[in-house]
């Protein structure tokens, strides 16, 4: 609404300052305008409504954008009168018939063509003049740091949007339209579960776009100043746009932390986080919980925490569907996750120690 009347405004002004400059008197004008003046006022409108088309097509602006309008309104101003300066000698020694007449006109064209031209420059070139615009910049370096890239396996996964309703990620997080199409393309698979999954991504998207404190926006890759080529590979695609932003990764695919890895760019494995936060448990400590199923060695019963984490316990096979206190002996974590050994309080146990060996080359 206020859009509409600030844009209602501009037009009215606009109309106001045109039909002054044409109904000057014809001595005050230059012979074609003074003759044809519905003619000149009709053109000067379709510029304004040009104008106006333009910022209805640009629906997602930004403060960096209303910085570039900004400051490049004040050079071209700048710029505009200093050419107009430069030719004035052109128009008062009678180089050009109507001088005075038309200097009014090359005025008017000057001082709007300028700007307009120092606004386009600087809001095409913006990321690469940051100093043009320290506020902002020091504005973005308060807030968080480098801005993260989410790929599909994160935004699968779903852990992303309870990390981001914590409040603790304030970058500003990318995701690729390249990233949108495989979840699309995943969502409408023919096989059930990939459809199941990639919804779920597409859901998880949407609601971390709801987040008010989170900022979040798709990163477009084919028009930009740097379009990526689509023959490059899915994972060599996000290394690219972390190279392009000076980000990080957020990813659980294990390939991708690898290949980012060699390239020197950053990643944040979910899997990594989640088992940072998880609380730890050393050999001797006690945990109590119910055994539901065999183990694959033999005499093995195992159970899970409330937070997934697998616990076996060495001779529980007799032990299952009992909650029982599990005395833990060893602790295997990698980044696939993490199993707790144990064995039942007050037992000893045998071979502890080989089986989690297996389970650590079996991992």
């Amino acid at each position: 609404m206020l859009l509409s009347i600030i844009r209602a405004i501009f037009v009215c002004i606009a109309a106001g300052a045109f039909a002054t400059y044409v109904n000057r008197p014809d001595d005050h004008l230059p012979q074609a305008i003074a003759e044809n003046r519905f003619l000149t006022f009709a053109g000067l409108m379709l510029i304004v409504a040009g104008v106006i088309t333009t910022d209805l097509f640009i629906r997602h602006k930004r403060i960096e954008d209303l910085s570039a309008v900004y400051f490049g309104l004040l050079i071209g101003v700048l710029l505009g009168y200093l050419f107009l300066q430069a030719v004035v000698p052109l128009f008062d020694q009678g180089f050009v018939a109507d001088g005075p007449a038309y200097y009014n006109m090359l005025s008017m064209v000057i001082l709007m063509a300028v700007p307009y031209l120092c606004i386009s420059f600087l809001l095409q070139t913006k990321d690469d003049f940051r100093f043009v615009i320290p506020y902002v910049e020091f504005s973005r370096e308060l807030k968080g740091g480098r801005p993260l890239i989410l790929d599909s396996h994160a935004l699968i996964d779903g852990r992303i949007a309870e990390l981001v309703e914590t409040r603790v990620i304030d970058s500003q997080m990318f995701v690729p339209d390249f990233v949108l199409e495989d979840l699309q393309r995943i969502a409408d698979s023919g096989d059930k579960v990939r459809r199941g999954r990639g919804r779920r991504g597409l859901d998880v998207l949407a609601r971390i776009q709801q987040f008010p404190h989170a900022e979040i926006r798709i990163y477009d890759t084919k028009h930009g100043k740097r379009p990526l080529s689509t023959s490059t590979s899915h994972d060599q695609m996000l290394i690219e746009v972390a190279k392009g932003v000076s980000g990080r990764i957020i990813t659980n695919d294990v390939n991708l932390n690898k290949a980012a890895g060699v390239q020197q760019i950053d990643v944040i494995n979910l899997n990594d986080v989640a088992n940072a936060l998880k609380p730890k448990f050393i050999p001797g400590e006690h945990v109590r919980i119910q055994l539901i199923k065999e183990g694959e060695s033999f005499g093995q019963g195992v159970g899970y925490l409330d937070d997934g984490t697998m616990v076996v316990c060495e001779q529980g096979r007799e032990l299952v569907g009992q909650e029982v206190d599990v005395e833990v002996t060893s602790v295997l974590q990698n980044s696939a996750g993490r199993m707790i050994f144990g064995k039942p309080h007050g037992l000893a146990t045998v071979g502890s120690g080989s089986s989690s060996q297996r389970a650590s080359r079996t991992s």
